[in-house]
């Protein structure tokens, strides 16, 4: 990516942020309206108000800047996620509030995530989403495990070279999200959120408080 030449300043970091901010706006309202590959350089910057030049100091090209879009507001969709374990058990309607904002953000930005996750789409941003949401959860395992919420045997995040379950639980989240999107997203946030969340935590044994 690249930048601009006052971007080292505090203003010229704001500008820069500004500036890559409306630029993924123009181009999420813009894959509503038309296909992803049928978007040009001119046609982003012309809703943004900005020139080609101007796009070029920060993308080299669409897709570019569809890549930086969608992982962006990933990092976002993970951060709110709910962790599994007993206490998200028994915190049931707040897990299933942060879930069904999950699906909520992705079907508004259908258009961008269905190009991007989709069989012609983006390897950089699944792995990104991979990679990211295994983060995610193995973070908030090892928190769980920190405090005392699971206890700590083997098996758990806090002795695991390779984190098999939050490879899984990553796995199994962009499964269900990517297939829901190709498929026009025919059930509604609230109801994938039901039948997602069971099949999450069903990775753990939650009234023992261990990993399966």
């Amino acid at each position: 990516m690249g930048s601009t030449k006052d971007g080292n300043s505090p203003s010229g970091d704001r500008r820069v942020r500004r500036t890559q901010a409306a630029l993924a706006r123009a181009l999420i309202q813009l894959v509503e309206e038309q296909d992803l590959p049928r978007i040009s350089v001119a046609d982003v910057a012309e809703r943004a108000g900005v020139s080609r030049s101007t796009f070029y100091d920060h993308y080299r090209d669409v897709h570019e800047l569809a890549e930086a879009a969608c992982t962006a507001m990933i990092d976002r969709l993970m951060a709110s996620l709910p962790s599994p374990g007993p206490r998200s058990q028994a915190l049931a309607p707040e897990v299933t509030q942060s879930l069904t904002a999950f699906f909520a953000s992705l079907a508004e930005h259908a258009g961008l995530y269905r190009a991007l996750l989709g069989p012609q789409g983006s390897a950089r941003v699944v792995d990104h989403i991979r990679r990211r949401a295994a983060a995610e959860v193995h973070d908030r395992l090892r928190a769980a495990v920190t405090s005392g919420e699971l206890p700590e045997h083997a098996g758990t995040p806090l002795d695991m070279p390779h984190d098999v379950p939050a490879a899984f639980t990553a796995g199994a989240l962009i499964g269900v999200a990517s297939d829901w999107l190709q498929r026009g997203c025919p059930r509604p946030p609230a109801e994938m959120a039901a039948l997602t969340w069971p099949l999450l935590s069903a990775l753990y044994r939650l009234d023992a408080g261990t990993l399966i």
